[in-house]
């Protein structure tokens, strides 16, 4: 399903990018419709239900287009998505074309988690790091989490960055016991 779903979301990056369309405000378009979506349980059955004719279907997608001032991009790419009975997928196809945009446009989301709120100094420092690191822009969201203890725990896609004394306290201890320390 995986392939399906970047399928989609490359075609709607490349349609995005040759007609020179504004990237983030088509993703944030997209994402308002997987809201909508997550949110009403009539829009989902009439989008997923195949009794309902096409007609009818994209008649509640142009009136939402039109309410929202969608871009005819997004709007005919939800008419597809409906078409090809692949709204249930639609979450996983933002994920996907939101990530297609990121790398394109040399960005990198960055999840930051830390034991405390950071000030916008100690922000700047940590996305400068980041951004050192990656080579990209970094757009970075950030949590906290009392068990980190203090540093930070970054996660830049699939790779974890742990600075935290959690994780430094984890490591002392497996090396501990690596070494026989453990054992009395």
């Amino acid at each position: 399903m995986a392939a399906i779903t970047r399928r989609y979301a490359r075609a709607l990056a490349d349609t995005v990018f040759d007609r020179k369309i504004d990237a983030p405000k088509a993703a944030a378009q997209l994402r308002s419709l997987v809201t909508l979506l997550e949110e009403s349980q009539p829009l989902r059955e009439v989008w997923e239900n195949p009794a309902v004719s096409a007609e009818q279907k994209l008649a509640v997608l142009d009136a939402i287009a039109k309410r929202m001032a969608a871009e005819p991009v997004v709007r005919n790419f939800m008419a597809v998505v409906i078409d090809h009975r692949r709204v249930p997928q639609l979450e996983e196809i933002a994920g996907q074309f939101e990530a297609e945009l990121n790398q394109r446009l040399g960005m990198a989301d960055a999840e930051i988690t830390t034991a405390r709120d950071l000030d916008a100094g100690e922000r700047r420092e940590i996305e400068g790091k980041i951004a050192a690191v990656t080579g990209k822009t970094v757009k970075a969201s950030y949590s906290t989490d009392g068990a980190v203890l203090g540093g930070a725990i970054i996660r830049v896609g699939s790779t974890i960055y742990d600075g935290s004394v959690r994780g430094q306290l984890q490591k002392l201890k497996q090396q501990l016991i690596s070494n026989g320390a453990g054992a009395n």
